[in-house]
């Protein structure tokens, strides 16, 4: 392949979402496929870039539904792995009544954790076409999947590409807190595009204060820029000298926040390709972040993530109404 956007590795997986009772009373899920890098890419695809990825699912029902799922968002699956033993990932997903997320993991293992350094090797050309990798840290949970991300984010800095990280903590996937710092760091020492979340800044350096936090982790790893979510408050970006605040779009229609996240991730991703890292302003921060945030707010009012991500004329018809 050639003159590919952005190649993403990682989890691809099936999100039950919780979508209220049987006549019998029992709770009932929907089956949307999700995973955090390619919900990045969907979105990405919305904007008019050309994606592909890379991961592995099981060789098994969920696994055909996600190939062909991700193929109709135009997403290449030139990259993905079937794997004949161990099953799909599969993650459930229970809305709280203050709004946040349970997750529940069937992963022990999951055919995503299964991706092999060789596997990567075979795909070293794919990466080698894109102009952004991006990746997160639930692909480094295990060993296996380690190696072999670490192997693909080689082949992107030895062949230039900018570098896309988002940290995506999921605390149940993890041996331990350490472990996920490690990982953590590893993508923070690697990547020139950093999205974090508000709890993972306070989780990484144990500030309370988020722009402290956000701009230590640049400060400390040279990052060029980095774009902190900051829930329904919106979001920042730190980028040389300025901080760049925009508030949120608080939606009544949020049903839930699933993909929230990934759908700003895509955007800031999408800008700075669009724009090039060197020469941002702060008009074109503002303009990067009220997207972006706009984005995300129309996710909330939508199941799932990887097969709703809105359009660019949605956002902006979004834009145009507020």
């Amino acid at each position: 392949m050639s003159n590919i956007d952005v190649v993403a590795l990682g989890e691809l997986l099936i999100d039950f979402t919780n979508n209220g009772e049987s006549s019998q009373h029992n709770p009932l899920f929907e089956a949307n496929p999700g995973g955090a890098p390619c919900n990045v890419l969907s979105m990405l695809q919305n904007l008019g870039n050309k994606t592909a990825f890379i991961g592995k699912v099981g060789d098994d029902f969920f696994g055909r539904m996600l190939k062909e799922r991700v193929e109709k968002q135009g997403i290449s699956t030139e990259g993905l792995f079937f794997d004949k033993n161990i099953p799909t990932t599969l993650a459930f997903v229970n809305k709280l009544p203050n709004g946040d997320r349970d997750f529940s993991f069937y992963r022990n293992p999951g055919a995503d954790m299964m991706l092999t350094v060789d596997e990567v090797r075979e795909k070293k050309e794919l990466i080698e076409s894109a102009e952004v990798f991006h990746f997160g840290t639930l692909s480094m949970t295990d060993d296996v999947s380690r190696e072999a991300t670490m192997q693909a984010v080689q082949i992107a800095k030895e062949s230039g590409k900018l570098i896309s990280f988002d940290p995506n903590y999921r605390e149940p996937l993890w041996k331990s807190v350490d472990q996920a710092m490690d990982a953590m760091e590893y993508g923070f020492n690697n990547c020139d595009i950093l999205k974090i979340s508000d709890n993972e800044v306070e989780l990484f350096t144990g500030l309370s204060d988020i722009e402290a936090g956000a701009r230590k982790i640049k400060r400390d790893y040279g990052i060029s820029i980095v774009f902190a979510t900051l829930g329904p408050k919106g979001s920042m970006a730190i980028y040389k000298d300025m901080v760049v605040y925009k508030e949120g779009y608080i939606n009544p229609d949020t049903i839930e926040t699933t993909g929230a996240g990934d759908t700003f991730c895509a955007c800031a991703i999408d800008y700075v390709h669009r724009k090039g890292i060197d020469n941002l302003s702060k008009d074109d921060l503002i303009e990067c972040l009220d997207f972006a945030n706009a984005a995300a707010s129309i996710i909330t009012t939508k199941k799932g993530a990887l097969a709703v991500m809105p359009t660019k004329k949605d956002v902006e018809a979004f834009l145009s109404d507020h």
